[in-house]
């Protein structure tokens, strides 16, 4: 699932990312204006609201740097060397301000959304994969990438606000080409050293892949798998939920978002704890 050398570094983003990024964006800013308070923590996090909406404003800066073509160097892709690179970064970055950092989160989604438009148009735009936190990826891809970190933080501030959440069924289908590229980055290699098995993952009326892990390693297919050995129908909001940290799995199955069948069904609840949220 690692992109290939020349892989949607050129050619427009698919329908619906760029309004989805600017509207989630749009979203964000709205929620950040709407608060006065920007020191209320957030649930099951260390950060506050400010902290968070600052991470989001560098981060989104960060992709747009990334989308114009432009070396940042931001950990070696591990969830300590992210988490470090961050807590740096807000170290060095003291914009706690709800309307500054609403503008800034909105003006760097428009500029990756720029620079994303600018290599469509140029003929030339054609070479490496761009150097991202999580690895070598597409535009496109990266374009995938900034979207769910947007809607997993935006999902943060809302809980944190008591207001509704921006993620839903069709942005959730618009990050699949992230998560998919990523999986096999940030799988657990102790969690999945002695399994051996094939899921098939389908996302209610939406997206389905495939899953195989044998031998330690883990390979994503696009489309599911024949004869898996464990099918799992998700709710696409759970999904994301469950895939970025912040829902429990057990919590999803309870309310009927998760159903799952085949030959080793009791395996569902584990897929979630063989990877660690990007």
């Amino acid at each position: 699932m690692q992109p290939t050398a020349q892989q949607d570094i050129r050619g427009p983003l698919p329908e619906g990312l760029a309004q989805a990024i600017r509207e989630t964006a749009g979203a964000i800013a709205t929620l950040l204006k709407d608060t006065s308070d920007t020191t209320v923590p957030v649930p099951d996090s260390e950060w506050t609201v400010g902290e968070a909406a600052a991470h989001l404003a560098l981060a989104n800066e960060l992709m747009a740097d990334l989308a114009a073509g432009r070396q940042r160097p931001y950990g070696d892709g591990t969830t300590q060397s992210l988490a470090a690179a961050n807590a740096q970064s807000l170290a060095a970055f003291g914009e706690r301000g709800a309307g500054p950092l609403a503008s800034m989160i909105t003006e760097q989604a428009d500029a990756f959304l720029d620079a994303a438009d600018r290599a469509a148009d140029d003929e030339n735009a054609v070479g490496p994969a761009l150097v991202t936190p999580l690895g070598p990826m597409g535009r496109n891809v990266l374009a995938s990438y900034l979207l769910t970190h947007m809607l997993g933080h935006g999902y943060d501030l809302a809980r944190a606000l008591n207001r509704p959440h921006m993620i839903d069924r069709d942005r959730v289908g618009l990050c699949m080409p992230f998560m998919l590229s990523v999986m096999p980055r940030v799988v657990d290699t102790a969690a999945v050293a002695d399994l051996t098995i094939r899921y098939a993952i389908r996302l209610r009326g939406g997206a389905a892949f495939g899953v195989s892990l044998g031998d330690g390693a883990v390979h994503v297919a696009p489309t599911p798998l024949e004869r898996p050995d464990c099918t799992i129908l998700i709710d696409p909001v759970a999904f994301l939920l469950i895939a970025l940290g912040r829902r429990n799995p057990w919590r999803a199955i309870g309310q009927g978002q998760v159903v799952a069948w085949g030959r080793k069904p009791w395996l569902a609840p584990r897929f979630p704890t063989l990877f660690t949220a990007p």
